[in-house]
């Protein structure tokens, strides 16, 4: 191994502004990307090998000597990559595929807090659509209706009418517009409160908690039209108190943790809590099995501590001796989306100002692009996220959208109003 005897060869499995992000934090460490993005081969090396390909994973990081590979999006940690890099001795941060059920499956999840008292929306599940429409009529009122399965975070409607409901289950269990992910759903009560994100970076028994944030789902501003993948997010989000942090590291994250453990799957990686928080009580909404994205982005500028020993520690089972805390201040993310996102995006489009010089504290992050010679053009609906951690939250977004107000192409389309919860208080 080359270099200074803290270097490690580190492969990161993603494509997203998450993998970008992650990928900074682990910049002073030999990095290998798969499949990577546009900005990820600045950092380190690109191999085209699919998030999905666990065969062809597991050959990379054997080829190319891993001691961490660092597990970005959700589908991998579900089809086992986890357990397929422990058979050939391979560190990797992330949960095994019995753990990774906690978002595979929205009903083993919804069961799981059932069965282990944490607290949440009350629910139903249903494999026949007939039955799942009856219950809908029967409550008379707007409902939350969710594919069971993996759909890239689009898989959840949020009602606003029983007829709106009723759509949403034709759309899924008969349509099947998500595939087998949509056979069955969970339908539950629609809470009340604001939304925030929950990260613990977890070693089977004990967990890290990481600033809180808040992520922006609805693709226009003022929090409305269609749901997305994350328009943008800041952190820390004022909605998790001290006395809230508390809660959720005694209510969720402690049963979650021994009730994963009992049941024979201990959870190590991280563990993202979807909450909704209402007069200071929190319940969860979701729990995801991975960094968010756009969260991560946010998350990466406000910890302070190393990254790769906190992965690390988590990988290894033993986060014992991780100290770290969250740096003052704030950071403030912006997705630049290609047109028509978060329908069928339009790609190909070059990108103009990514050489232009940005302030300190300002960053750009790749998503959906690619290189074309000397060029960078879009390749996905999410392109770029555009943020900056400064002394304030304002600064912050201050800094962020002059960030943005640099960079064009054709179609671009952004929120205007990332922070704006924050900002009103």
């Amino acid at each position: 191994m080359s270099g200074p005897a803290y270097l490690r060869r580190i492969l990161i499995v993603g494509s997203g502004a998450r993998e970008h992000a992650l990928a900074l934090a682990l910049h002073e460490h030999e990095l290998v990307i798969a499949p990577g993005n546009g900005g990820t081969a600045q950092v380190g090396r690109n191999v085209d090998v699919a998030v999905n390909d666990v065969p062809g994973l597991v050959a990379l990081a054997e080829r190319e000597r891993i001691d961490l590979v660092v597990i970005g999006p959700e589908a991998p940690l579900t089809l086992g990559l986890v357990d397929a890099l422990a058979e050939r001795s391979i560190a990797a941060f992330g949960p095994s595929r019995a753990a990774a059920r906690l978002e595979g499956s929205k009903a083993f999840m919804k069961d799981f807090l059932r069965r282990h008292d944490i607290p949440t929306a009350a629910f139903a599940v249903f494999d026949d659509a007939e039955e799942a429409k009856a219950h809908v009529r029967a409550a008379g009122r707007p409902l939350v209706v969710k594919a069971d399965g993996l759909c890239a975070g689009k898989g959840v409607v949020v009602s606003s009418s029983a007829e709106e409901a009723l759509d949403a289950i034709e759309r899924m269990m008969v349509a099947r517009e998500f595939g087998e992910a949509g056979a069955t759903v969970v339908i539950e009560e629609l809470l009340p409160g604001e939304e925030a994100s929950f990260h613990v970076v977890c070693d089977g028994t004990r967990a890290v908690a990481l600033v809180a944030a808040q992520d922006h789902k609805r693709v226009f501003d003022g929090d409305r039209g269609p749901n997305t993948g994350g328009m943008g997010a800041y952190a820390p989000a004022p909605i998790v108190t001290e006395a809230v942090h508390a809660e959720v590291m005694r209510a969720v994250v402690g049963p979650t943790l021994r009730g994963m453990a009992a049941e024979g799957a201990p959870f190590r990686g991280v563990l993202f809590v979807g909450l909704m928080i209402d007069n200071g009580t929190p319940r969860v909404l979701e729990f995801n099995v991975r960094f968010g994205d756009p969260e991560t982005t946010v998350l990466v500028p406000m910890l302070d501590g190393d990254w790769f020993e906190l992965l690390d520690g988590s990988a290894r089972g033993d986060l014992g001796g991780f100290t770290a805390g969250t740096k003052p201040g704030a950071a403030l993310a912006v997705v630049m989306a290609a047109e028509h996102y978060p329908a069928k995006p339009t790609t190909g489009d070059r990108i103009d100002g990514l050489d232009r010089a940005i302030r300190a504290g300002a960053f750009v992050l790749h998503a959906g692009t690619r290189l074309d010679g000397d060029a960078v053009v879009t390749s996905g609906g999410r392109v770029l996220t555009v943020g900056a951690y400064a002394s304030s939250l304002a600064a912050a977004r201050g800094l962020a959208y002059e960030a943005v107000s640099g960079i064009t192409w054709r179609g671009e389309h952004h929120r205007a109003d990332i922070g704006h919860r924050a900002l009103a208080r």
